[in-house]
């Protein structure tokens, strides 16, 4: 369900009208060794387990055999030098089960390849190459600013 509200009658020709869900899941490493076929979601406190398997389903195409969910307390501070006390929001975890022969593993978002470097050395003498020209330009015209060009 959406919070935001759309007038009931527009004068005129009626413009289209996108339905846009309050929803959102974020996809969270997990602090316990969990099975592969399990995979972790901070999601928004409002989602049942029914919207959250419609969501998964419906739009990523996850099959999903079981969600579980549990509600968290957000962490209270004390501030040291006013002392008032601050909490943050609640969130809801959703632990869901993907079919048995499935498994998911995060990315590794920072592989250590040689050939990236490979191929950063090369971008960086192309950098260089380019910043000598630009910097050939501005010699060529005193006076004048070297961000402006033409």
């Amino acid at each position: 369900m959406s919070t935001r509200w759309y007038p009931l009658y527009q004068r005129g020709n009626p413009q289209q009208r996108i339905f846009l869900p309050n929803f959102w899941l974020k996809l969270v490493r997990p602090d316990h060794k969990q099975p592969p076929n399990i995979v972790q979601f901070i999601v928004s406190i409002e989602m049942t387990k029914h919207d959250i398997k419609n969501y998964l389903e419906k739009i990523y195409n996850i099959p999903v055999v079981d969600i579980r969910t549990v509600v968290a307390m957000g962490k209270t501070k004390q501030d040291e030098v006013k002392g008032y006390v601050t909490k943050e929001d609640d969130f809801k975890v959703a632990f869901v089960t993907l079919p048995r022969g499935q498994k998911f593993e995060f990315p590794d978002l920072f592989p250590k390849d040689e050939k990236k470097f490979e191929s950063d050395a090369k971008t960086l003498e192309e950098t260089k190459k380019n910043h000598r020209k630009f910097l050939e330009k501005s010699n060529q015209r005193p006076g004048v600013p070297g961000w402006y060009s033409f």
